[in-house]
């Protein structure tokens, strides 16, 4: 048992990380039916919340769009447990299973209140751009470039741009 451990612990190369995300990849579309995304479960969660605060949101244009996507689950009533969302439970949990087994586990103290305010307005632009670009890097980018989605390689131009762009704000105003 310690020496699986210790292989455990030790940096795997990239591509047998490649290797076992693209087998995970395909596992979960033969058994569920849906490639693997991230954003749609927080966003399902968002929109349950505004409706407990009595928004409605799920009278929007845009759920009446992805009606096809979400409509059992907003007609069921499984906002908060329902298979995209138990995805996001899955994706959370396997990453801190990995980061303890690495013995990586790190609690960290938020620096000033200017790094939290970066934080939270570049999550919730990131989170909105997810949605207005069909999905996240997994789902866009992960899932869309092995199926030949064209949106997907689109996706990887302007990630790449926002990216940069993300660096030079970075390096201009918080380094």
């Amino acid at each position: 048992m310690d020496s699986i451990i210790k292989w455990l612990k030790k940096p795997w190369p990239y591509w047998v990380g490649g290797i076992l995300l693209g087998l995970i990849n395909v596992i979960l579309l033969a058994v569920s039916g849906m490639t693997w995304h991230v954003t749609s479960g927080f966003m399902l969660w968002s929109a349950g919340i505004l409706q407990w605060l009595g928004l409605e949101p799920f009278k929007w244009d845009y759920f009446n769009y992805f009606r096809s996507n979400y409509g059992d689950i907003i007609v069921s009533d499984n906002i908060f447990i329902n298979k995209y969302v138990i995805l996001d439970i899955a994706v959370v949990v396997g990453s801190l299973m990995a980061t303890l087994l690495a013995s990586q586990f790190k609690w960290k103290k938020v620096k000033d209140k200017k790094q939290a305010i970066f934080a939270l307005i570049g999550g919730i632009i990131m989170g909105y751009g997810a949605r207005i670009a069909g999905g996240c890097n997994i789902g866009s980018f992960f899932s869309g470039i092995p199926s030949f989605s064209l949106h997907a390689w689109f996706f990887w131009i302007f990630v790449t741009l926002g990216a940069w762009a993300g660096i030079k704000i970075i390096k201009k105003f918080l380094i």
